[in-house]
Order: C-alpha cells, then structure tokens, then sequence
C-alpha cells in the first residue's frame, strides 16, 4: 500500500521533538508582538499569545487550545515574542504549534503528542477501535442503475470487494424482477460466488416468497427492511408499516427454524420523500419491533440524504433507549453531502457498524431525488485517519471501484477515489 493511499492518523502524528520546544509563562495580561499597539486580541491578530480575555476563551469555553496564524506565520518566519505575561501564553523559538496547520501540504501535524491527545480525547472520545463495514454496492448500488449489468460483471465485482478486506458484502435481492429487473439474475449470482471464503453474503428478501427463493438458491444469511414512514412503506413495498411488520416476522420465524441470520434495515429514519419529517419515536417503534422478531442487527437508513448531526443524533438517541447500541448500524446516503459528517457523530454515540456502497453507487428506486449511498472509499479514508480498524485495504478497494465504474461508463462518487488516483497518477 502506497502512502499516498493512507491518510495519516493520530497514531503517527509527529512527536514532541519533530517541533521546537515549548515554554509556558505565567501572569495577567499579553503583550504586544513587533509594533502593534493595540491589545485584547491574540495569534489572529501576530500576537504571540492567547490571554484568558482572547481568542481562547472566544472559541473555546475551557481555554482548549486552538489557535489561529497568519500569513507570515505559515511562511515559517520566526516568532520573536517579547514579555509574555498571561498564564496561558505560549513561546516557541522557531514556529508555532498550531494543531491545524497542514506543514508542506503534507497529512500530518507538526505540535506536541499531548496537544493532539488532548484534541483526540475532548473530539474523539467513544469512536470504536474497529468498524465492520457492510458493502452493499452489488445490491443497493446497482438496483438504481438503468442498464442492466451482466451478471459475470457483478461476479467479478463482489469477487474484488471479498478481495480487498472487506468482511460484508450483501450481494443481491429476492425480489420480484417485475419490480427491479436490475437484480432479476439473484439466483446465479449466488451461485457463481457460492465459493468465497471468509466474507458473509446476505441478500434482501422483502418476504417469505423472497426468503424461500434465497434460502433454494444457497444463501446464508438474508435481510429485510421496514420504513418508519407510512406513505413511503406503501409506495415501496405496497403495505402499511404494521402489516410489513407481520410478513418479516413470517420470515423471521421461518429463518430461526433454519438457523439463518437476519438482518433488519429501517428506512427513512431522517426524512421521507412524501410525507416529510419522521419522528425519532417512529425510528425507534420500527427498530424495536424489528430487534424484537430476532434480527440481529438492525441499520437505520437515510433513504434520501436529508439528515444532519442535527437530526441524526437525537434518532439515534431515541432508537438507542430501545435497542442495544452495538446492535445498531447506520446507513446513510449522500444527497446533501452529510453522510460522513453524520457517520462521524454515530461513532462518537458508539455506533460500530457503517453501510456504504463502493464509488457512491445507488440511490432508491422509490425515493425521487435520492443520491447513492456514502462511498466506501470514502468512509474507510475518513476511519483510517481517525485511527480506526477496518481491515480493509484501500488500494485494493479503489481498485474494485474503479473496476465497476469503467463498466458503467462514469466517473467514481468517492472523493478520496478521485483524489488518491490524481495524486498516484502524478507521482507515477
């Protein structure tokens, strides 16, 4: 793996001494920096330092240290501070220590190991050591393409995302091929990839039709998805939310008697495309019932995108007063550009499990306007860098998006994709 193709992480991040070092002084007040005259402010302003009535205190409520450069600064001429007075006033002899500051373009930090632990603990408290990330490019991604892919490229295309780490790949759906012909080609897909190792395969059943056809056709573990919108659950699966509930618990039953898992997708847990706001509480009945029929995960879907950390948070809150959060994922898509945002606060809230789709692809067949999904490149560049187990190599993925992008004649939805093969084109 090239290091172009890793974002470096707090792990790595440069120690104390990669920087000059760092004296602390004591008192009541800032003093100026060269000339200037006017006071009260600080590093924004070429001062030297923060005082408590400063910039510190304006941003931050505990004086956490983030601190502002200015262009002279970032050109690395020397600071030559004069008497410093304020207790919470800083000198380094030869630059500052600015947590932000991108040094040569290059990804990495050039301040004090505690100052980044210090970020790392008030920021990043809660994110889990490893995250199972669910692919689900061969089934949600390519069900809202026009064309209908052969089936030895979705073969070909499941064989590199098993290649490339990834633990989950659902594969395709039992439904109908008058509904979505896209996918009418389940049964041999499942077939031609019956001898992978090591990588679960579970495809959608909407049903216990569905579910029968899944279980003839060799699958070893199969989901089902209920909507937390009413008008969405009969403009998608043509039934009200309680009578969708009543067929997954046929399916449920019938998955028990043969020890085959289920998992349990909940849709429009932000917003619905015909009636709008959802509220949490109705997130939370659907998970509930959900977990309660015996699905052993249950992924909470931002079927069209509008969510915000605004938004998601107190879903999450609410589905979590009712189901166990490490049996929680969340499943978003990318529409408002929000997804990893709202990825990044799931993590914070304890959630350990993130669907994505491979390049962005998908969307929702019934959910007008709604984008794919997060890009998997995407998501794993951003766990990566937060120091995040995944187990997924990223060459080897951007690979396999690069593969199933080229088929369908367009350009990769991740920008890390994009990104990381300018930067290897370049340097190739």
């Amino acid at each position: 793996m090239s290091s172009l193709q890793e974002p470096i992480s707090f792990d790595t991040l440069p120690t104390l001494r990669d920087v000059s070092r760092l004296r602390r002084f004591a008192s009541s007040d800032c003093s100026q920096r060269f000339d200037e005259g006017e006071s009260g402010n600080c590093l924004a302003e070429e001062r030297a330092c923060c005082s408590s009535n400063g910039c510190i205190d304006e941003y931050t409520g505990d004086n956490f240290p983030w601190r502002r450069r200015t262009r002279d600064i970032f050109r690395g001429e020397p600071l030559h501070s004069r008497n410093c007075h304020s207790r919470k006033c800083m000198q380094i002899s030869d630059r500052i220590c600015d947590t932000w500051f991108l040094q040569d373009r290059q990804y990495s930090v050039p301040c004090a190991d505690k100052e980044i632990r210090d970020l790392t603990n008030k920021f990043l408290r809660g994110i889990p050591k490893y995250v199972k990330i669910v692919e689900v490019g061969p089934r949600d991604g390519l069900q809202n393409e026009k064309a209908i892919v052969p089936t030895a490229v979705k073969v070909e295309m499941i064989q590199r995302l098993a290649a490339s780490g990834l633990q989950v790949v659902e594969a395709t759906s039992f439904v109908s091929p008058k509904w979505v012909p896209q996918l009418a080609d389940a049964k041999d897909v499942i077939d031609a990839i019956s001898d992978i190792r090591g990588v679960r395969l579970p495809v959608l059943t909407p049903n216990l039709k569905g579910f029968e056809a899944a279980i003839a056709a060799g699958a070893k573990e199969v989901a089902i998805f209920a909507s937390a919108s009413e008008a969405f659950s009969k403009s998608n699966i043509n039934c009200s939310i309680e009578d969708s509930l009543s067929r997954f618990c046929d399916v449920t039953d019938a998955a028990k008697k043969l020890s085959i898992p289920v998992r349990g997708y909940v849709s429009c847990v932000a917003g619905c495309p015909v009636e709008g706001y959802v509220p949490p509480s109705k997130v939370a009945y659907v998970a509930k019932e959900l977990y309660d029929m015996g699905c052993f995960e249950i992924s909470l879907g931002d079927t069209i995108g509008v969510g915000t950390p605004g938004s998601i948070i107190p879903m999450l809150e609410a589905v979590m007063a009712v189901v166990p959060v490490e049996k929680l994922a969340v499943h978003f898509h990318d529409t408002y550009g929000q997804s990893l945002a709202n990825i990044l606060v799931s993590l914070q809230m304890g959630i350990s499990v993130v669907d994505s789709s491979i390049s962005g692809l998908g969307g929702c067949p019934y959910a007008k306007g709604a984008s794919g999904n997060v890009a998997t490149e995407d998501v794993v560049y951003l766990l990566h860098g937060l120091g995040v187990k995944t187990n997924v190599d990223l060459g080897k993925l951007i690979s396999a998006g690069e593969y199933i992008c080229n088929h369908l004649g367009r350009h990769s939805g991740s920008k890390a994709a994009v990104a990381l093969a300018k930067k290897t084109n370049q340097f190739s």
